[in-house]
């Protein structure tokens, strides 16, 4: 929790330190031509088109590089910028997405009414509008919920919330009995022993918990919320001794069992209301929720510690899943969960929130893993913390023509409501050489539509998600011909390098089924499942074929693109792959 608190810090300090209005990039691989910002109209979402649609295709327009439109007075140009952990709900019409409290040069906070957790809301996935947030200060039952914690812990209160250092991070909305819900966090920075904000001097002991409220509205475009107050709060199992040995490391005896950030939330096939949370320490809690209140069945409002994780865990929920067994620094945050065919597929965060971050699924027939554990796509058991999952749905990644993107990750996972289509959202943020003050300070909103891959070519039944490699353009759905696949194309091995990108190379695929460049061998295309197979040595991988934009040319049009997982059984790649000629 700690590093993850620096690392929001350092972000919202860097973007405030900038210089938003007067900065002025020069690298023009984010910058394609200005036009005016759309509007949120009719959705764009595409149907079965017949070919001369393309023809017609008109791709997005907006910078990728937001800087010189940061400022307050030009937030109806921002679009999609300003995006950190999203979560995105259809309601009345619009996609809605809320998110952590950041933006580049922390221009949200001028804001007048609805300062914390800032919105959007669009029609078609494409064109984005701003919307206030729910709250303009701190909830008023979070001062006093964290005082009757202190004073159980026999521990001083603090005497007013500007002795409180507060955070806003990562709500979940969905739409729940007719209103749009909000799980929200509210993280306190302040040392346990004294209660002092952790700017002061270190006093031998952890930071604060943090706490998870609810709210709702029947209409969030004009910002009336309804706070429905306190759910949980970050808990521990190890009793009263929060005592740490060191300011900046000891993070191993981490005091929070369970961190009570990055909630998801699903009603599951059978009616069951649940919503998930967690972040490193010891992994992801899961708790039944009633539909009605939107608040636990267990008793979350007793004590928030227990002598161990057994006692701890019958009270604030089930551990569903850990990224290694008995380590506190899990590198792992930020859960999102989803039902399909049967499974619940549980997608998380790896790794640090800035250049590493990428994003993995598991997946399980039981929603808390006491049926069935979680298991990722090589039989790794994730409910008991085996080690690192596969497959990679999103990592940092590099086409010819940009610099590429990194930090893809913290996402939520969401349908179109007429196609039925799965999306994957997230921020992406530009590489270290991206020039300037850019590097996790720029904070872009990424719709990715997601493909359900085959296993392997012997488990063609056997699907799992993978984002597209191309941000979604609503590019229309006109069907793909073997022929349109010949040509050159820019292949990435989408593999796990901790802070790298991987970078792109050149790939083709000729007429008479043989492939050279980044890959070797031959290649066919089922045309009717869109599943272009490809074959190196003894090994057949297959990939999902799609139409979307090229976002890295200029101007930007329309392309083909392929996702899908190598046949491989220890740590399997992702490919990606786009047509660049």
């Amino acid at each position: 929790m700690k590093t993850r608190h620096l690392l929001i810090a350092a972000i919202l300090l860097s973007g405030a330190l900038a210089s938003c209005g007067d900065d002025d990039p020069k690298d023009d691989a984010y910058l394609p031509p200005d036009t005016e910002k759309p509007d949120p109209g009719e959705s764009t979402l595409p149907d079965d088109k017949p070919a001369t649609a393309l023809d017609d295709y008109t791709a997005p327009t907006y910078n990728d590089d937001y800087r010189s439109i940061s400022g307050w007075s030009q937030k109806d140009k921002w679009n999609l910028a300003n995006v950190h952990d999203p979560s995105i709900a259809y309601f009345d019409g619009y996609y809605y997405m809320y998110g952590t409290d950041a933006s580049y040069g922390n221009e949200h906070l001028k804001n007048t009414n609805g300062k914390h957790f800032p919105g959007k809301r669009s029609k078609n996935l494409v064109d984005w509008e701003f919307v206030n947030g729910p709250f303009n200060d701190v909830p008023d039952w979070v001062l006093p919920k964290l005082n009757e914690i202190r004073k159980s812990m026999s521990l001083d209160e603090i005497a007013s919330k500007n002795d409180v250092n507060w955070g806003y991070w990562a709500p979940v909305i969905r739409t729940v009995n007719g209103k749009l819900r909000m799980y929200y966090s509210i993280v306190v920075d302040n040392y346990i022993k004294t209660g002092k904000k952790i700017s002061e001097a270190f006093d031998g002991s952890w930071s604060e918990r943090a706490f998870i409220g609810m709210c709702e509205t029947s209409d969030p475009w004009g910002g009336t919320w309804e706070d429905k107050g306190y759910v949980t709060c970050s808990s521990s199992d190890k009793g009263l001794d929060f005592t740490r040995a060191k300011q900046n490391g000891d993070w191993g005896n981490a005091y929070f069992f369970y961190n009570a950030i990055d909630p998801t939330y699903i009603v599951t096939s059978t009616g069951e209301h649940w919503l998930i949370h967690g972040s490193w320490h010891s992994g992801f809690a899961a708790l039944q929720i009633d539909p009605t209140t939107g608040k636990p069945l267990l008793a979350t409002d007793s004590d928030p510690w227990a002598d161990d994780a057994a006692q701890l865990q019958e009270r604030f929920g089930r551990r569903i899943g850990t990224r290694t067994a008995n380590n506190r620094w899990q590198g792992s945050e930020a859960p999102e969960v989803i039902e399909k065919d049967g499974y619940f597929y549980l997608f998380m965060a790896y790794d640090g929130l800035d250049v590493p971050y990428n994003t993995r699924v598991v997946r399980s027939k039981s929603i808390d893993g006491s049926a069935e554990s979680y298991f990722d796509i090589t039989g790794r058991n994730f409910t008991n913390g085996r080690g690192d999952c596969y497959p990679i749905v999103t990592h940092p990644y590099k086409f010819s023509g940009s610099k590429g993107w990194v930090g893809i990750s913290h996402c939520c996972v969401f349908q179109n409501e007429t196609t039925k289509e799965w999306f994957y959202c997230s921020q992406g943020r530009f590489p270290n050489d991206a020039g300037g003050n850019a590097p996790n300070a720029v904070m872009l909103g990424h719709v990715r539509k997601i493909y359900w891959c085959p296993k392997s070519p012997d488990a063609l039944d056997d699907l799992w998600p993978i984002a597209s490699p191309e941000r979604y353009g609503a590019v229309p759905a006109v069907a793909i011909t073997k022929e349109e696949l010949v040509g050159k194309w820019e292949h990435i091995n989408l593999e796990y390098k901790y802070g790298e990108q991987n970078v792109s190379k050149e790939l083709e695929l000729k007429a008479d089924g043989t492939m050279t460049g980044a890959l070797t061998g031959k290649w066919s295309y089922d045309a009717a499942k869109k599943y272009l197979t490809l074959e190196v040595g003894d090994v057949k991988s297959i990939v999902v074929v799609d139409r979307e934009c090229d976002w890295e040319s200029n101007p930007r049009k329309a392309t083909i693109v392929y996702a899908g997982i190598e046949n491989a059984a220890s740590a399997p790649k992702t490919f990606w792959g786009k047509k660049v000629e």
